[in-house]
């Protein structure tokens, strides 16, 4: 057993398996920030790299942005000596004592996603996530993600998202359509080419890998898989140019570059999925009741669909307890209110005290919960693959 392992093991035991993490902040360099991650003010402006702009969520994936900072998008946890510990380590070296000896031998991935919120002051640039195919390309992963609308709090100024593009586009002109923009690189009217749908606080979208999307300003809380793969496709977003070599290219490999410039990131685009006249109804998620439900506490599927991930949102009433369950490690989110889960104390609305993971020898047994406050909880959960098959069939149809 390595330093490490014992360790990480002697962690697991002081916190009866239920990690609590330190918030992971991300910055963006193209867009400016919502404000609304509960940092002082002063904090979101960090030079070169931009603005803080997302929290990443019990994270082993590293952000990948043009200036660099240490560990930038990687979770830690908090340890009993105060001492610095990686959850991404964590994962990498102990695997079978956090997510389950069977469970490591058949995802050697780990978590194999990643929870986030992101919080931008303008609507995000329309833009699509490559396929597998593509995101090998570069040695990277795929990126499907599905979201879900934040209540209680300011949706900003344009909360709608953008979504697929026309039927007709799909049909006929498809890559000529959109190749135009992306030549000229010097406005936003590739979003003609698109539609809208109002961001609905309690509600969310599905959008697998090669659909085309610009998410609108509501405070968004997104559950996706464990990378940060992307090609912007629009050039003029919040008053400026974004960088086209940066954005557009920025997980193009150089070959396909090299042969077919602007063209390379189109290949990316699943026509069928983005042109298909039921995208809303397919892409549509709204709360789903989840059988565990009982008085006092109302747990619900939100995100569903996809052996990829799944979440779920837990609301209890003041003074409520259920005993929590789960098929294998998850984390959560503390969102509103305050709950003891398995005796770790987690406050809503406090970075630093909302976060934890929970190992799956401590997920499997079952953990008591309980509201501690004076108002209802509410806590979102947040499952890797393939350990909710019963939420795939939950989906409208772009299940995987």
């Amino acid at each position: 057993m390595t330093a490490l392992v014992e360790r990480v093991d002697a962690v697991v035991e002081a916190s009866a398996g239920v990690l609590r993490l330190e918030p992971a902040w991300v910055a963006r360099s193209f867009l400016p920030p919502g404000r609304r991650l509960g940092l002082d003010e002063d904090a979101y402006d960090v030079g070169l790299r931009g603005a803080i702009c997302e929290r990443w969520l019990a994270s082993t994936t590293p952000a990948d942005n043009a200036v660099p900072h240490p560990d930038e998008g990687l979770s830690a946890v908090v340890t009993p000596d105060g001492s610095r510990l990686l959850l991404a380590d964590l994962v990498r070296d102990a695997p079978a004592l956090v997510l389950g000896e069977a469970y490591a031998a058949t995802h050697p991935g780990g978590l194999g996603r990643l929870a986030k919120i992101f919080d931008y002051g303008a609507r995000l640039p329309f833009h699509v996530h490559p396929p597998q195919t593509y995101a090998a390309r570069v040695g990277r992963h795929q990126k499907d993600e599905a979201y879900h609308f934040l209540p209680g709090v300011d949706q900003g100024a344009h909360p709608e998202t953008f979504l697929g593009v026309q039927p007709r586009i799909a049909r006929g002109p498809r890559e000529d359509a959109l190749l135009p923009h992306l030549v000229a690189w010097d406005s936003d009217r590739v979003l003609t080419t698109s539609q809208a749908y109002l961001q609905v606080p309690g509600e969310g979208f599905m959008v697998p890998s090669g659909v085309l999307h610009g998410p609108g300003t509501a405070l968004t809380l997104e559950l996706q898989e464990d990378s940060d793969v992307l090609s912007m496709f629009q050039a003029l977003n919040a008053g400026r140019i974004i960088d086209k070599d940066q954005l557009l290219y920025k997980d193009v490999a150089p070959d396909d570059r090299a042969a077919l410039a602007e063209r390379a990131p189109l290949a990316f685009v699943d026509w069928a999925r983005n042109g298909d006249p039921d995208l809303f109804d397919r892409a549509h998620l709204v709360p789903l009741r989840h059988p565990a439900s009982s008085a006092g506490v109302r747990r619900d599927w939100v995100f569903y669909g996809s052996a990829r991930f799944s979440g779920q949102r837990l609301v209890l009433s003041p003074g409520s307890t259920t005993t929590v369950t789960e098929p294998g490690a998850y984390s959560l989110f503390a969102w509103t209110g305050s709950v003891s889960w398995g005796g770790a104390e987690l406050v809503g609305g406090r970075p630093g005290q909302d976060e934890a993971l929970v190992v799956h020898a401590t997920a499997t047994a079952g953990v008591e919960v309980t509201s501690t406050g004076t108002e209802e909880a509410t806590v979102y959960l947040f499952s890797g693959p393939d350990l909710h098959p019963e939420a795939v069939a939950l989906g409208a149809g772009w299940a995987r």
